[in-house]
């Protein structure tokens, strides 16, 4: 991976697989792909001629792809969010005395190629500034030494200053200052580790909010008890509105509305603070120390994200765990698998990583594209993801006790914490690979369906890792001011499971229907589905038409006619589709608008193919102007640059670019159109590829 002159990640992939090491020969030569090998041309002239562009770009992607593909079997991009992951990298190692010189370069060097003209950051490419996010990586910068009187950093202080200055950057921003004492902990949101005694029938335990919420502030809960303090290394008064009142009070809200009464409720539990019976809160500490101890995963990481791996290091080295502890030296360890050394010295570290949704994804795709069911490459994929599937219990069996275990996570190593929405792909995945061992794989497919099944909510859909996550009362607390902490069903994630409920043949099973009815129930008014997970109407869309017509919706209901007419009134002059991330807070004026790209136009395709628009169904424009955007703006070497941020962490509040969006979703959109396989249309009800749930 490298960066482009301006910095940027370079969209481009490189020629070799992302794995260290030689491929196997046999498997490199079966990786080999051909244009021959693709479907035969259609005839009639012009749409032959277009037709034949359209398998030249198929047929360079899918050799790009199979080489990306690693000697283990799994694929994974790159995932690419903002520069807080960095800053806060810095700060972490500082606090703990462990920064050097040559990762704070890098960083530093990383940090300054993000920034945007007017010397601040954005959240994603294109974006607005950010207040917070500029906050944290201009303290980055001033720790790297780079002066406070530099046109860059003057640029950074004065825009901090008009947007409101640390007094206006968010909890969590002002928590990692605190940390330093450039900001008081008494002007932070109290956090008790009480909180862990909390029953699991009341709505604010930490069972009511989402794993990645939990997993977070349950070491905050030991970092606040402790109210650390780091001798800081500078001041930071340039970035105060009135550095002569740097702390300002804030208004409460009226009593009488949420915001009021958590905010009163907040300050009840400032004073608990100066009155906790110290046997009560020793406990309490010892009980969440041990809960994220249970919860370290075997690579060192928690729940394979940053922001618990972070603070779950602060508060156990708070609680005496040495840097030699085998917990602490694993968890520092993780840090450095996830970070990216670009070839002109850069670093950034990843927030996460993908390997088994990017591995299911390549999967269908090459599938779709026309790679041979058997081929050695996807056998590898499958043996891969079997070894992945997750036989233990993890926080999900607190809400279904009596459910058996049988799901995918999204990384490498989160047993704890396996997902709908992976455990959904993954299983079409499996079900489209002639294995040489069907019985193992229709085992592991069994289970998977199962287990979703276990995790519809009451209301018919599913979320993304728990059950009736639903409450609306985490999100009103006063340290809940950055980004969504409940998992409520979404579009998305349940037209997964219904689509593939429909592949393994229980299509008219009672609780796909139910599925199937809530989609139907959630559409917007404007025709389009919300996309939670991905960015955002189209994404939503593009997930709920295939799924529908898989589960037997006929492509002539109202519903689906109407988000065809979406699709085509969204699509851009030049051919392509693609939406901001400013749909999220404006969608009147963003749904389903912004810079054509390559995963939002191939999002656009798949549902228009599966709604019986194109070659194999209705003649229409918008589907041959959507593949010719593709073919005109691919690469040479198969991808396409996608700098755009079109994955969703948080609605609005965390973006994410995933590298390999660009690869396999263009690929299965032209598979489709090439091939006629609208794979979402099956017969419904028709027998299972394998499996079946038994």
């Amino acid at each position: 991976m490298t960066a482009t002159a301006d910095g940027r990640l370079d969209p481009e992939y490189d020629s070799e697989p992302v794995a260290v090491g030689d491929r196997p020969p046999a498997l490199l030569e079966a990786g080999r792909w051909r244009p021959e090998d693709a479907d035969p041309p259609r005839p009639g002239g012009e749409a032959d001629r277009a037709a034949a562009d359209a398998r030249d770009a198929l047929a360079r992607a899918t050799t790009h792809l199979l080489a990306l593909q690693s000697p283990e079997g799994w694929w994974k991009g790159d995932l690419e969010t903002n520069v807080t992951m960095d800053a806060e990298d810095l700060l972490l190692r500082q606090f703990l005395g462990i920064r050097t010189e040559e990762q704070t370069k890098a960083s530093a060097e990383w940090i300054r190629s993000q920034q945007r003209e007017d010397g601040t950051w954005s959240t994603f490419h294109g974006g607005p500034p950010e207040l917070s996010t500029t906050v944290e990586a201009y303290v980055a910068l001033k720790l790297a030494g780079d002066d406070p009187n530099a046109p860059h950093m003057l640029a950074a202080a004065r825009y901090v200053r008009s947007a409101g200055g640390i007094a206006a950057a968010r909890v969590f921003t002002r928590i990692w200052l605190a940390l330093f004492g450039w900001w008081p902990w008494e002007r932070l949101p109290e956090m008790p580790p009480e909180i862990i005694f909390l029953p699991k029938w009341l709505p604010l335990n930490i069972y009511a909010f989402g794993c990645w919420a939990r997993q977070t502030i349950v070491p905050l809960t030991i970092v606040s008890a402790h109210r650390p303090v780091r001798p800081a290394p500078f001041a930071l008064t340039e970035l105060h509105t009135d550095p002569d009142h740097p702390f300002p009070d804030r208004p409460l809200a009226p009593a009488t509305t949420w915001d009021g009464l958590f905010e009163r409720l907040d300050k009840v539990l400032h004073a608990y603070r100066r009155r906790a019976l110290r046997p009560l809160r020793r406990h309490a500490i010892a009980q969440a120390r041990r809960w994220i101890v249970e919860r370290q995963e075997a690579d060192g990481c928690w729940g394979g994200i940053q922001p618990p791996a972070v603070y779950s290091l602060i508060a156990l080295h708070l609680e005496g765990y040495e840097l030699e502890h085998p917990v602490m030296r694993a968890g520092l360890a993780s840090f450095d698998r996830f970070t990216v050394h670009t070839e002109d010295g850069r670093r950034w570290l990843e927030a996460c990583q993908s390997p088994v949704w990017d591995t299911c994804l390549a999967t269908i795709a090459l599938v779709d594209a026309g790679v041979p069911a058997d081929h050695p490459a996807l056998v590898s994929a499958v043996d891969w993801m079997l070894g992945e599937e997750i036989r233990k219990r993890g926080d999900w069996a607190v809400r279904r006790p009596s459910l058996d275990p049988g799901g995918w996570a999204f990384e490498f190593e989160n047993d704890t914490y396996p997902d709908i929405d992976d455990t959904a792909e993954v299983v079409l995945a499996l079900c489209r690979v002639a294995h040489p061992d069907p019985e193992k794989v229709g085992g592991a497919v069994d289970r998977g369906v199962l287990w979703n099944l276990g995790m519809q909510s009451k209301n018919g859909a599913w979320g993304a890792f728990d059950v009736d996550n639903t409450s609306t009362l985490p999100n009103k607390l006063p340290f809940c001011d950055f980004g969504e902490v409940v998992d409520p069903p979404s579009a998305d994630v349940t037209a997964h499971v219904v689509e593939m409920l429909a592949e393994v043949g229980w299509a008219g099973d009672p609780r796909t229907k139910r599925g199937v009815e809530w989609l139907l129930r959630n559409q917007e008014a404007d025709g389009s589905w919300f996309g939670r997970w991905g960015t955002n109407y189209i994404y939503g869309t593009g997930s709920v038409l295939p799924a529908l017509v898989a589960a037997g919706v006929p492509d002539e209901h109202p519903a689906i006619r109407q988000a065809v007419r979406w699709l085509e009134d969204r699509q851009n002059g030049d051919g392509g589709w693609g939406e901001d991330m400013r749909s999220y807070d404006d969608p009147a004026h963003w749904a389903g608008r912004g810079e054509s790209t390559a995963s939002q136009t191939a999002w656009a395709l798949m549902a228009l193919l599966a709604a019986g628009e194109g070659p194999d169904g209705r003649a229409n424009p918008a589907v041959e102007r959507g593949v010719d955007w593709l073919v005109r703006t691919q690469l040479p070497e198969g991808t396409w640059d996608e700098p755009q941020f079109t994955g969703t962490g948080f609605p609005w509040d965390f973006s994410i670019n995933y590298h390999l969006y660009r690869l396999v979703f263009p690929v299965t959109a032209l598979g489709r159109y090439l091939g006629g396989r609208r794979t979402a249309g099956r017969e419904s009800g028709a027998a299972p590829a394998i499996g079946a749930a038994r």
